[in-house]
């Protein structure tokens, strides 16, 4: 069945569509974070200012390594420790849309440890945009279930992956990287 649901995702990742899926943490809007064209369309769907960066999945530490100039310490030491998913706000971002990345250049990026996210993420070989699949401003829905209506139906696809977990879920932490290698804390 996962499987099934990777190449459905997948396939219409490729082609440039957004989808419903979900992650390591909450459900989310995802699409290829290499593709402008598809990021606005995410911008669209959230009514989200797209001077608001979002956030990106990657499968491991050699794909991250494509997306950020550098990888400090800092941020290995955060990785081996986080007992819970970490979402890096990293400076020097590349190789990704322009308009994913915050006005100063950086892009949050979590390596996910989910199944269904790392087999995605394997199967297109991109970086997937991951972010809260609601419209902006609003709470984040903690199941399947508690995503509006006009959310699922915008997306191209929604995956029917653990639809029917009834477990709340929450964001990942996020902490920022500055540039004179100090942490911030976002989101504890």
């Amino acid at each position: 069945m996962m499987k099934n649901e990777v190449n459905k995702a997948g396939h219409v990742l490729k082609s440039g569509g957004t989808i419903l899926y979900p992650t390591d943490t909450i459900w989310g809007i995802g699409c290829d974070a290499e593709r402008e064209e598809s990021v606005q369309i995410i911008y669209r769907i959230k009514q989200r200012a797209d001077f608001k960066s979002m956030l990106v999945l990657v499968d491991g530490l050699p794909m991250l390594e494509r997306y950020v100039e550098s990888i400090p310490v800092q941020a290995m030491e955060v990785l081996e420790t986080a007992g819970k998913p970490t979402t890096l706000i990293y400076p020097g971002a590349r190789n990704l849309a322009k308009n994913l990345l915050a006005p100063d250049g950086s892009i949050g990026i979590r390596i996910t440890s989910d199944p269904f996210c790392r087999s995605l993420i394997q199967y297109t070989g991109f970086p997937i945009v991951s972010t809260s699949a609601n419209i902006s401003g609003e709470p984040s829905p903690q199941t399947f279930l508690q995503i509006k209506s006009s959310i699922r139906e915008q997306v191209d696809h929604v995956v029917d992956w653990r639809r029917d977990e009834a477990r709340p879920s929450n964001p990942s932490a996020i902490i920022k990287l500055e540039q004179d290698g100090s942490l911030t804390t976002i989101r504890p």
